[in-house]
């Protein structure tokens, strides 16, 4: 492959994608830093993205005397489509996890 802008012979680079198993294949130029990614290998990379599940890190806030809580990031929100005073049920498989299913 030649560089659109330069016409010098591009260079085939592996790209790690943080989140990502598989790796993008692009392609730079090393004289004028041209850069561009292989389509196939990108659309894999994105669908894997969109497949993993989203995994945010949250504090634990004190709310009142022994009770404890966490507020949901805003983008959970949004994906989940939470409103103010919806029920939600919780359970506790293990003593790692915490499942919470929204009420159909």
């Amino acid at each position: 492959m030649r560089c659109p802008k330069c016409d010098a012979s591009l260079k085939k680079v592996e790209v790690n994608v943080e989140g990502a198993k598989n790796k993008a294949i692009g392609y730079q130029c090393p004289k004028c830093d041209y850069f561009e990614f292989e389509q196939d290998s990108s659309r894999k990379v994105i669908e894997e993205l969109r497949e993993a599940p989203l995994k945010i890190k949250q504090k634990v806030v004190k709310l009142s005397q022994d009770r404890l809580g966490i507020y949901f990031n805003s983008n959970v929100v949004r994906s989940l489509g939470l409103k103010k005073g919806e029920e939600i049920y919780i359970s506790v498989p293990d003593k790692r996890h915490i499942l919470i299913e929204l009420e159909e």
